[in-house]
């Protein structure tokens, strides 16, 4: 993994991801106050018990992670590798955090300090720290630019293999088998990967939201502890001053001049219709949601959502 840190065509971290900024993000999580890991075998949002004892199965070991509870190391496993090891039992098995990754072209945008795309990863990282640094396991799913997947991993290798695809999906650009693909596909897709796992936070701009994706984001949080991101630039967050706009799509400068109020007003409403839509979406379910444009730090947006008890 130091060899692809220190890669010489790392991103530029603006329109592309910087690698290096993705693995440096640990110092900031590092300080971030720990969630409480809930029972896979209990429902989104119960707390299991920390009690143990006898009336608990041994289900198995891992290495041992700060804040674990030293009473439950298994000296056994310890002894014969070198290495700390904590003894889980069926009640407290390691938690387990999806992350759905939007990489639709329309994340490839961006007119303030980083894309769409960028800040979106961003995210995706700071949520890997955070989880494996309270002994979950974290995988990554991405929609709309193809169908990678990242199964659910522990520790800081788990986090590191996220940051490495991110960025390694990032500068390989869409699958060439890709196509455009709604959300609700997506969660459907993501659905079938929902075994074992207790969490799920979907991170995109809104702009694949179909009708269908309300019923498939009701029945996942059914089975488990939805959370969402909106990532969006700032001209689909609010209107735009007057002025002219250069635009620049595959190559191709295009300027739009907007001066009129409803002129204005129109564009951001068509600009933004994604990130609403989807905020609209988790608000009528009372899934906990947060936005963030790309000129934001996103940690405190993943922490109000990853944290035991996250409201809308």
């Amino acid at each position: 993994m130091n060899a692809a840190v220190n890669r010489p065509d790392d991103g530029d971290g603006r329109t592309r991801v910087r690698l290096t900024e993705l693995v440096a993000l640990r110092a900031r999580v590092a300080k971030a106050a720990l969630p409480r890991l809930e029972s896979r075998a209990m429902h989104a949002g119960q707390q299991s018990s920390r009690l143990f004892g006898r009336g608990m199965d041994y289900a198995e070991s891992r290495v041992y992670q700060p804040g674990d509870d030293v009473r439950r190391l298994d000296w056994r496993l310890t002894a014969r590798s070198g290495r700390l090891h904590t003894k889980l039992f069926q009640e407290e098995r390691e938690g387990r955090l999806l992350i759905l990754l939007d990489t639709h072209e329309s994340m490839r945008f961006g007119t303030r300090v980083r894309f769409k795309s960028v800040q979106a990863a961003r995210a995706a990282a700071l949520a890997a720290w955070y989880v494996v640094r309270a002994g979950e396991r974290v995988g990554l799913m991405e929609f709309g630019g193809g169908d990678r997947l990242l199964r659910p991993q522990g520790g800081a290798r788990g986090a590191l293999a996220i940051c490495g695809a991110l960025a390694e999906w990032q500068g390989q650009g869409p699958a060439v088998h890709a196509q455009a693909e709604s959300l609700s596909q997506a969660l459907l897709r993501a659905s079938r990967l929902m075994r074992g796992t207790n969490r799920l936070l979907l991170i995109s701009d809104g702009l694949s939201c179909d009708d269908a994706a309300r019923g498939r984001l009701l029945d996942l949080a059914g089975k488990a502890a939805v959370r969402v991101l909106v990532v969006a630039d700032a001209l689909e967050l609010s209107m735009p001053p007057p002025g002219r706009y250069p635009l620049e799509h595959d190559g191709e400068r295009r300027e739009v001049a907007l001066f009129g109020e409803r002129q204005r007003r129109e564009f951001q409403q068509r600009l933004g219709a994604g990130q609403a839509a989807l905020n609209s979406v988790a608000q009528g379910l009372g899934i906990p949601h947060r936005t963030i444009d790309t000129t934001a730090d996103p940690l405190d947006a993943v922490l109000a959502l990853l944290a035991p008890g996250a409201r809308r």
